[in-house]
Parts: structure tokens; sequence; C-alpha cells
């Protein structure tokens, strides 16, 4: 049996514990372990199709401009691949050839090198351990002396050494390898250079085949996830492609121009090859954190080799101890935005994980590749549990995290959270669209029975005191913050966690309210007989008094059968209740407005916050009831007040329509010279 509004909250010890994880979880661990034992073993197989598919996302911005010059797709792919071949080409033998001459010039560096070591032992550093060794003996010679006044122990009778036999020592054993042949030769020279060079010549085919069927490859991946929304799915590819190509194609130049600044400065320094610590800078700049200042220490290290002094070593260490700040903390935030759609912790244990998985490559592609991950969690609705784990999106809504602080009792964070968004939004947007909603998770849970009566009293608490302390802000639009297109954002056509600020109705000109309205109590606010209704009449009376019209909330108990007749509502002008939960025949809904109406001739309105009710579906039923207006937010309510308040709005008959005459009548008044 279903409880109702009304059955006592169950106690912390009749809450049902959490299940046990059903056949479903298992299985979706099973895969888990099937896809990580599949990408470790299957190394060679995969690394050179992420890799391609990154680097697919590079070349397609350059792929669509040359297929705007009128070349065609085949001949701007074969460019486009041909163009990066050479350029990684090239670097490679630019850093072969300073690899070879850093080489030749590693002799001449240890000289230096011995004599800055030989100085350093001469000095207050070589004399350290020999301080540390005094420092000890004279620390054992206090501990081993007695306190004064007491005779020193007598040493204990030792024995004398045992003489041991002489053994003769081991023969010496010498192992002579055959000398190699001349296929062994060439394997050992041959093999560690075609291994990396068969990887690029895969990597370059794959690419090509991506680049070549990208729409094909769109269209599979639609009907592998998304074939039963089709056009949204579509969207939700072009724009993530879009975004992903454009952030890479920055991030690479930006890393680009952090290499050749650290080249060029390397070069001016005197450190030798410069073009190699600038490749590799710009290679570990796409290491989360710490790549900059692993790129840092070998030129910082030659610098200190070649160098006699260590002027050459302290310019280098300034060098990236100014250029890397400048470049994540002004440049980048600049051009990328405030946010690039990945949390800290997962862009570490990302890291971490693809550095375990595929090695040193798996390092450098870790950031990129978790983005991807990210995107197609953010835009395909069965791989949203990445979006979770690995986004820097909130894991709760703001209504579903509002009622997570309302069940810890924390009306301070409750607060914080509602100033931030506040900025953005005006106060009737932030009820309707996050303190409605999060009330409504309450109601809902109160009315299934798995709320205690004391976390219903924190709820209570919480939200009254979030309301009074929301009563200094203005109901009012702020003006729109210009956003940054960051590269996982949802598209156009994703419907957002939370709605677009809604447009609250201006307050009216002061002669278009009447002073009758004005008093107070002239709105009367009802609560209905859910436990939280009443919270929700004291936004709605909030938001009513902010736009000029006087209110008074009343509990659903002041209008029951016994108690309605010691209501004073002679000044009442319009009645206003509200309701959370509501379902099934709202018979004591219809009594209720029974009741009001032969207590006031006034306008009724039912706020029925729960906008997929079926009362504001079913015109029969709301018919039956006989309320004036039906209102699924407090926005709708706040502009159909005005409208009655101001005479914009045609009063039925049978109510209090003086208040509404004398406004009409204002209006008609010729205005003064």
């Amino acid at each position: 049996m279903r409880p109702g509004p009304n059955t006592t909250p169950p106690t912390e010890t009749e809450i049902e514990p959490p299940g046990v994880p059903g056949l479903s979880g298992l299985m979706t661990l099973a895969v888990g372990v099937v896809v990580l034992a599949a990408l470790y073993v299957g190394q060679d197989v995969f690394l050179p199709v992420v890799m391609a598919i990154l680097l697919a996302f590079v070349l397609a911005p350059f792929v669509e401009v040359l297929r705007r010059w009128r070349l065609g797709r085949v001949p701007s792919v074969i460019i486009a691949v041909l163009v990066a071949l050479g350029i990684i080409i090239s670097l490679g033998t630019v850093i072969g050839f300073q690899l070879a001459g850093l080489a030749s010039d590693l002799p001449r560096y240890q000289t230096t090198i011995e004599s800055k070591i030989g100085s350093l032992r001469e000095g207050t550093l070589g004399k350290l351990p020999s301080l540390l060794k005094d420092f000890g003996r004279r620390f054992d010679r206090a501990v081993a002396e007695p306190p004064p006044g007491q005779a020193p122990a007598s040493p204990a009778p030792t024995a004398a050494p045992a003489q041991e036999p002489q053994d003769a020592g081991p023969l010496p054993v010498e192992v002579h390898e055959p000398e190699p042949t001349p296929m062994q030769m060439a394997r050992d020279v041959l093999l560690p250079v075609l291994e990396p060079l068969a990887t690029t010549g895969i990597v370059f085919v794959v690419l090509v085949f991506i680049l070549m069927q990208r729409e094909d490859l769109r269209d599979r991946m639609i009907r592998l996830f998304g074939a039963s929304d089709l056009h949204r799915t579509t969207v939700a590819m072009d724009d993530a492609a879009r975004r992903l190509s454009r952030y890479f194609l920055t991030q690479l130049a930006l890393n680009a121009s952090f290499g050749v600044v650290a080249a060029l400065g390397l070069w001016a320094i005197g450190v030798p090859s410069p073009i190699l610590w600038g490749v590799f800078a710009a290679l570990m700049r796409f290491v989360p954190y710490i790549g900059s200042f692993v790129a840092a220490l070998p030129p910082i290290l030659l610098a200190a080799a070649v160098d006699p002094g260590w002027s050459m070593a302290l310019m280098a260490m300034a060098l990236f101890l100014i250029g890397e700040p400048l470049m994540g903390h002004v440049i980048e935030p600049v051009v990328y935005g405030q946010s690039t759609g990945l949390s800290p912790f997962s862009v570490v244990i990302s890291a971490i994980f693809w550095t375990w998985l595929w090695g040193p490559v798996g390092l450098l592609i870790a950031t990129p590749l978790t983005l991807c991950l990210v995107v197609l969690g953010r835009h395909v609705e069965r791989l949203e549990f990445l979006d979770v784990l690995l986004g820097d999106r909130p894991a709760l809504t703001p209504a579903e995290n509002l009622y997570q602080r309302m069940l810890a009792g924390d009306p301070d964070e409750a607060l914080d959270s509602a100033e931030l968004l506040l900025k953005e939004r005006s106060l009737t947007s932030y009820y309707d669209e996050v303190a409605l909603r999060g009330l409504q998770l309450a109601a809902n849970d109160a009315t299934r029975g798995v709320l205690t009566q004391r976390q219903l009293d924190q709820v209570k608490d919480v939200i009254r005191a979030l309301v009074q302390d929301l009563a200094p802000h203005d109901d009012v639009d702020p003006h729109p913050r210009e956003t940054k297109d960051d590269p996982v954002a949802a598209p156009a056509s994703e419907k957002p966690a939370i709605k677009e600020p809604a447009v609250v109705p201006p307050m009216p000109p002061e002669g278009h309210i009447p002073e009758a309205w004005r008093a107070d109590g002239a709105v009367l606010c009802v609560a209905g007989r859910g436990p939280l209704d009443e919270a929700a009449s004291e936004m709605l009376a909030q938001l009513l008094s902010k736009h000029g019209l006087g209110t008074r909330v009343v509990p659903h108990s002041a209008v029951s059968r016994r108690e309605i007749f010691n209501l004073d509502m002679t000044d009442v002008q319009m009645v206003c209740i509200s309701y959370l939960e509501i379902s099934g025949t709202p018979a004591h809904l219809r009594y209720l407005l029974r009741r009001l109406k032969q207590k006031a001739k006034a306008p009724t309105l039912v706020g029925l916050w729960p906008a997929e009710d079926a009362v504001l579906k079913s015109e029969t039923m709301r018919a039956t009831l006989g309320a004036d207006y039906y209102v699924s937010s407090l926005r709708d309510a706040v502009v159909q007040c005005l409208k009655v308040a101001s005479g914009e709005e045609k009063v039925p008959e049978g109510a209090n329509t003086s208040a509404v005459e004398e406004a009409t009548a204002a209006r008609r008044l010729p205005l003064p010279a």
C-alpha cells in the first residue's frame, strides 16, 4: 500500500539497507575488465589506431580548407597527410642530428662536471658527512657516560674471537661469447629502428582511411549509439568533432609556440642542442601539471655541465619558471576559456592509467584521449558514466545538490550555491528551476515514506532559512555573461540540466497597482496539505511582495473545516494555493476551494508545481475543481497575479472586483499635462 501524505515518517531503523548489486552491475564490471585486458594485450593494435584518430582531429580543419579550394576529397587528404608526414620526418631528422652532436660533445663536459663536484666536496657540502659523524660520536659518548655520583659500569668480559679457517678464494671464471654473425648484427641494429617506423606507417595508413571515410564512420557511430534520435545524435557528433578539432589544433599550436620560445631562449643562453630541448618541451607540455618542469631538467643539467659557473643553469631555470606559468595561467585561459571540460583529479588519474597501460606514449596522449572519452559521455546517453567520472561538471544537478544539503541540514552551503546561481539568473528562475525541484524531490521521498521525521524537519529548517536569507535579493535578470566555447560543451540541440533563466515580468508602474493590493494580506498564499507545501507558499509570497503586492502566508490547518471560520479574509483580493505533490482525484482540493469561495469572493489560483500533473492536462478535472487560474511555475503565478491586480486580466464572475475596477478606472483617466 502506498503511504499518503499524512503517513507518519519511518524511523531510521525502519529504512531498508541498499540491496546487493544485481546481474546487470556484474555484467558491466565483467565488460570493463574485458575491455581493459584487450587494451593491455592489444597495445600494438590499439595504440596506432588511437594516435591516428587524434591526428585526424588535428588535420580535419586543414582538409576542410583544401576541399573549399575545390581540390576534391582524395587530393585534400593526401596533401594533408603528406604535409604532416613531412613535418614529422623533418623534426625526426633534426632531433637525430642534435642527439649525434650532443653525444660527441659529452666527453668535453665531463671535465667541467668533475671540477664542480670536486669544488662541492671541498666546500661546506663536502664537510657535511664528517660533521654529522662527529656529532653522532659526541651524542653516543654523552649517552654512554653515567650520571654524576654513579660509578661507571664494568665492561662485561668478552670472549676471544675464534680463528676462522682461511678458505681459498673462488676460482676466476671467464665467459667468452661467440662473435655475432652479420645477421645478428643487422637484427640488433635494424629492429630498434624498424619498429617505430612500422608503427608510424600503420598510424598514417589508418589516418588516411579515417579522413577518407569520416562521414561513413560518423553514421556508423550514430547507428551504434543513437539510432533512436538521428537528428540529435548527428548534431552532437558533428559539434563534438568540430570542437575537438579546434581544441587539439589550438593545443598543438600553443605547445609548439612554447617549444619555439624555449629553443630560442636556450640558444640565446648558450645551451647546446636548443632545438632538441625545444621539441622535448613541446611534447612534454601534453603531460599535465609536471610536463614542463620535467622538460626543464635536462637543459638545466646540461647548462650546469657546460658552464664553469652557475649563471647559465640559473638562466635556463628562470626561462622555464617564467615561461610555464605565463603560458599556463595567462595565455591558455584566454585561448581555451576557464575550463577544458576535465576535472583535475581525472587528469591525474588518466595520466597514471594510460602510462601504466601504454607506457610513455600513453602519457603523452592521456589528456587528449580522456577528453575524447568525456565528449562521448556528454553526447551519447549510453556512455554518460564517462562524463560523470571524468568531466568537470557537478555530479549532481543544482536541485539534487540542494536536496542533499537539506538532508544534511546545512543552510550555509545551500545559500552559497544559491548565490552562485543568482549571478546568472533571477530569483524567480532560481526558485522555479532549483528550489522547487529540490522540494519536489523531498516531497516525493516523504510521500514514499523514506524520510525520517528528523530528516523532514531538517529539510523544512534549511528551506525556511534559505528563503529568509534570499529576501534581500531583487527579482531582476542579471546581465548575461560571456561564456567560452569549451571543447566538451553540449550542442545547441541538447537540453541543458537547467533551462535558460526565465524572464521576470517588469514591475508595473506605481499607479497600476491599487492600494488595496498593496495592503498586507491582499494576496493570501495558502499551503497545501503536504509537509513542504508551506515552503512553496513562502517563496511565492516573497516574489509577489518584491513586485509590489501585499501577501500573507497561512498553513493548511488554518483553512481546514474547523479553523476556516476563524480566518480573517476581509481584505483578501486573491487566493493562491500551492501544491508540491498531488495525485489521483484531488477531492480535498475541490472542497478547499469551495470553502475559500464561501469565505471570500476573491479569484483563486492553484499552483501545481509538478508540471506533468494530470490536473493541468485535464480540462474536465480543472472545471470540476473550480479554481479560476492554474499555473505550474512561480513565474506564471507572479505574472497572473500582476495581470489581475493591474486590471489586464478579466476576473471571473463572483470574485471581488472592486480593486480591479478601481485600477481600470485609474488607467482610463487622462494624463496630466
